[in-house]
């Protein structure tokens, strides 16, 4: 028998190896834990051919270091601290910042704890092929484990530890390098990269090599580009503007500590919320709470206090005696600091000097004229929960850059003026102005100090002249990690021969002999949708939609799922998409294309459409709508050969035909008859038809057309996402993904019924959306066939949009959608373009025990942190979508314009119906039907004053101009705008301008 020997650690170690804490659970017990540590000597360093690491590994880090930089020339690596990864990682990720990188386990831990999103681009950074970053596990090394000391805090302890670990490699290096007689020793050094003053003074002091991020940059090659990257937060050494050179004042007040801002929202002093810029008058904003119905209004620069759109906020409201109306009057950032210069910004002595400057008077101004709008409460932000910041899309504003520096390459404060009217100008030093003047940039907001008009950021990336498409639709990228995860057969794969044993048809049904077809828009390739509909022997009918299985390719837990996460939707451009899935899956292997075997995920229902189905097959448009219960419903996972791929109008055409009497044909018929029956129940139940405008030709602006085969998609995709809803609930009540817009029309569509009622007679009723889709159904006017929809496209937008949440977050009344009236729904049927559709197959394939639930679909907080990233990206996307819609858009309005001038001699621009949206004591907004477009008109403010200034006409909400014959302008008006492109100075780029042309001419006024 062997003999087993027990060796005790000694008493002296265990200071180092054991790690004890305190946790408090969920039912508030304290319990202590005590976690072992186990130390080695055998982690490998990263460095190639290194005489004194063994193992089997694959070194990264090359054996002399780099030499290009011009203060370590003898070679050297560098070692970034947690702060330089959390506030440069734009920095990192630019592809001419390329020294070799020792990440340590310390500082990878700390930015996880830190920030996710960042933790998640520093893994991908850590395995992409053109950088060189060795991740070296330093706590469980030990010869650079450290332990806290006795009131040490956590981050002084990580400091330690990371010089620590400086300390060892530089060691090591000068151990693995012997002195060679005759030879002169070049020793690669260990670079400890830190902002924090005191960390890098403790460093010199154990003769550890250590600089700024700005001192290290300035030695690279190509520092001055990369010196732009910089982030303004932690910028000890950085150069002052001379408005930095003097004291300044705040302009803002400081924010509470957190402790009280979370203090005074528990106890109903303070109210926590969203912030809402306007559009309109960027000195205005909005923050909606529970604790009244309207929201709180935030007046000028000092309330607003430093907020920026989307923002988490903690306000105080006035007294009562101290609210205010919303403004009802334009008022335009460019215009009104026109003259701001960005090195002078901050020069304010005091803070009377900020209020004496041009907005505070513009603001003054405004409010000091009478408007028709009720006083809402009113208040200011007093703190900030979550900045929702990120990088924005900007052009440089030609007038903040002074004329004698347009060809100096010295460092340079311009302004960055953001795309979206909701942003702030952003004050950045860059050496690259003249450089890119007139192209798009990407800009990062770094801070808002309480002494700085303006935020500070820095360059990410130049993204190409405004005017040039391709720059206009940049895309990401995949790279080799994201290849690994697809099948090695690539195009090749194929459904395998049908066999019980084989992995993929395991529990799947076989359904290649079902008639099924899918039906699509125009050009689609990733068609993840199919249907089949047919006559049961008992007489009953069945109807199954089948989707494709992305989730048997996109497995959890990879990177192709961490990328597919990350962009959350595909963008859909005017003329290009940027997919969520490499074009393999999405217009290949996932894509159900006719006559090829393709795995799916099938909704079937089972339904007695006895009275519907002889005049279905017979295409008998008289077919009135009966109750089409649902009397059993099946998912199942399965594989499917679909026998046609058609577009809308080719299936419309072929369903019209009454020649055609095939089985694909006969399935179209019946699916558009149960169809027809699955809208009236809806619409019974309070559904609502809305609209939004579309044009989607590059060519040429046109609308779309609707015809019943897009409505036969639409209802079995609805139908097919609650079913879905339903079960996974069941089964998953607190971690359902589901989708819901929160509440009803806001605040902007409150004002809309009473207008309407006295402009055309016709009464909107908002109490519910069975009411308000009853109502919007009598809006029809005769002499404007397009006016019907304008009213619900105007319903539409001031509905707050749908957004994805975990069940278990919110209480169960609330899950009912409030458009489709459904108690609960979720999307189901796109798997291929939403990231949301793929978790819930993953849950209904658990739902139904084909496949068991990866672990983080089980945790609420996991699952909420995947629908924030998955609503925000959709909301990007949207807005990409919108912007790429107006480029075309304007692209198609100048050549028209310009065709018309060649033609005739017109003057430019072209003259178009439009509807009044919206009316401001300066101006209107309207909405040219034909074209989807919306468009401010605005009058000069001077004009109004000296010809008689505007005033109400009657109670209704509208102005009479004082015009040689006065004219009164309402909401939902019928008026003649022309429209012209011109090119705004900053971008080089055309942009819509619109003028009023009738019932008044508004170049007069």
């Amino acid at each position: 028998m062997p003999q087993i020997t027990i060796l005790k650690r000694p008493r002296e170690e265990a200071v180092v190896t054991q790690r004890k804490f305190f946790k408090k659970t969920t039912r508030g017990k304290v319990i202590k834990v005590l976690r072992e540590r186990y130390l080695r000597d055998d982690i490998y360093c990263g460095i190639i051919a290194c005489r004194i690491c063994t193992g089997v590994v694959n070194p990264i880090l090359p054996s002399a270091g780099d030499s290009t930089h011009k203060q370590f020339t003898t070679g050297h690596y560098v070692l970034p601290d947690t702060n330089i990864f959390l506030a440069q990682m734009d920095l990192i990720e630019s592809p001419t910042f390329n020294p070799p990188i020792i990440l340590l386990q310390t500082v990878l831990e700390e930015v996880r704890h830190r920030s996710l999103p960042l933790y998640n681009r520093l893994k991908t950074l850590v395995k992409a092929d053109d950088k060189k970053i060795w991740v070296f596990y330093n706590e469980f090394r030990s010869g650079t484990a450290v332990v806290a000391e006795e009131n040490e805090s956590p981050n002084d302890r990580n400091d330690r530890g990371i010089r620590k670990g400086a300390e060892w490699y530089n060691t090591h290096i000068s151990l693995a390098c012997p002195p060679v007689r005759g030879q002169t020793r070049k020793i690669p050094q260990v670079i400890l990269l830190t902002d924090d003053v005191a960390n890098r003074h403790k460093a010199e002091a154990e003769a550890i090599p250590t600089v700024s991020i700005r001192q290290y940059i300035e030695g690279m090659q190509e520092a001055e580009k990369l010196l732009d990257l910089l982030s303004a937060t932690g910028k000890d050494d950085v150069g002052q503007t001379k408005a930095g050179t003097t004291t300044r004042t705040a302009l803002y007040a400081n924010y509470l500590p957190t402790a009280m801002l979370l203090a005074g929202v528990k106890a109903g002093e303070l109210h926590q919320g969203h912030f809402n810029a306007n559009q309109y008058n960027y000195l205005e904003g909005t923050v909606p709470v529970p604790a009244f119905t309207k929201p709180v209004l935030l007046v000028g620069r000092e309330n607003m206090n430093r907020a920026v759109h989307g923002d988490i906020v903690v306000i105080q409201v006035f007294d009562e005696s101290e609210w205010k109306a919303p403004t009802d009057e334009v008022v335009d950032q460019e215009a009104t600091l026109k003259n701001d210069n960005a090195e002078d910004s901050e020069e304010e002595s005091d803070g009377d000097d900020f209020k004496l400057r041009e907005e505070t008077r513009a603001l003054q101004s405004v409010h000091a004229k009478k408007g028709f709008a009720e006083k809402q409460p009113t208040g200011q932000v007093v703190g900030i929960i979550k900045r929702n910041w990120r990088a924005y899309v900007c052009h440089l504003d030609t007038a903040s850059l002074p004329s004698t520096a347009s060809t100096s390459l010295s460092t340079q404060t311009v302004f960055a003026l953001p795309l979206s009217r909701l942003l702030p100008r952003i004050r950045l030093r860059t050496r690259q102005a003249p450089a890119l003047l007139g192209q798009k940039i990407l800009v990062t907001i770094d801070r808002w100090d309480a002494h700085s008009r303006y935020p500070e950021g820095h360059l990410v990336r130049a993204l190409g002249k405004a005017e040039d498409k391709k720059q206009n639709r940049k895309a990401f990228c995949w790279n080799s990690n994201h290849f690994d995860c697809l099948p090695p057969e690539g195009d090749q794969w194929v459904v395998p021969p049908k066999d019980p044993t084989n992995a993929i048809w395991r529990d799947r049904m076989d359904l290649r002999d079902l008639d099924i077809c899918s039906i699509d828009p125009p050009g689609c390739q990733d068609i993840d949708d199919a249907l089949h509909a047919r006559r049961l022997p008992n007489g009953l009918i069945e109807a199954g939609v089948h989707i494709a299985d992305v989730s048997h390719f996109v497995h959890v837990d990879t990177p192709m799922d961490s990328e597919a996460a990350s962009r959350g939707t595909t963008v859909y451009l005017v003329d290009k998409r940027i997919d969520m899935l490499p074009a393999l899956l999405g217009t290949n292997l996932c894509s159900l294309r006719p006559h090829v075997e393709r795995l799916a995920f099938s909704v079937i229902w089972v339904s007695p459409f006895n009275r519907s189905c002889t005049r279905a097959l017979t295409n008998d448009s008289s077919n009135s709508p009966t109750d089409a219960d649902i009397i059993n419903v099946k998912f199942a996972k399965s594989v499917i050969a679909s026998k046609a791929a058609f577009e809308y109008e080719e299936a419309q055409i072929r369903k019209d035909d009454p020649n055609r009497t095939d089985s694909i044909t006969q399935s179209i018929r019946l699916l558009n008859a149960l169809a027809v029956k699955l809208k009236a129940q809806r619409m019974a139940a309070g559904a609502l038809n809305l609209a939004s405008p579309e044009s989607s030709d590059p060519i040429d602006v046109e609308q779309k057309e609707l015809r019943e085969t897009n409505s036969l998609v639409e209802e079995f995709m609805l139908l097919a996402n609650v079913s879905v809803a339903k079960k996974i609930d069941e089964v998953f009540p607190q971690t359902c993904c589901s989708e819901t817009p929160f509440t009803a029309p806001q605040d902007e569509f409150r004002e809309a019924p009473d207008v309407l009622l006295k402009r055309k007679g016709f009464k909107l009723d908002v109490s519910s959306s069975g009411a308000l889709a009853a109502s919007l159904d009598e809006c029809i006017d005769p002499s404007a066939p397009a006016f019907n929809t304008l009213v619900r496209i105007m319903a539409t937008r001031c509905m707050l949009s749908a957004e994805y949440f975990c069940s278990g977050s919110m209480s169960r009344d609330t899950f009912g959608h409030y458009g489709l009236a459904s108690p609960i729904y979720t999307h189901f049927t796109s798997p291929i373009r939403r990231y949301a559709d793929v978790l819930a197959h993953r849950q209904l394939a658990s739902a139904i025990s084909h496949t068991p639930l990866h672990a983080s679909l089980h945790s609420k907080s996991n699952v909420e942190r995947i629908m924030d990233m998955i609503n925000r990206r959709h909301r990007m996307a949207q807005m990409a979508g919108r912007a790429s819609v107006e480029f075309y858009v304007g692209l198609a309005l100048k050549g028209r314009a310009e065709a018309l001038v060649k033609g005739n001699g017109g003057s430019e621009g072209i003259t178009e119906d439009a509807f009044v949206i919206r009316t401001f004591r300066n101006g209107v907004g309207v909405f040219v039907f034909q074209l989807g477009l919306e468009g401010l008109v605005t009058f000069k403010r001077d004009c109004p004053v000296r010809c008689g200034e505007l005033h109400r006409h009657g109670t209704e909400r509208g102005w009479s101009l004082r015009t040689p014959a006065p004219v009164a302008i309402s909401v939902f008006d019928k008026v003649k705008v022309r429209i012209a492109v011109e090119k705004d100075k900053n971008t080089q780029r055309g942009r819509v301008k619109m003028t009023l042309m009738s019932p008044v001419d508004s170049r007069g006024l």
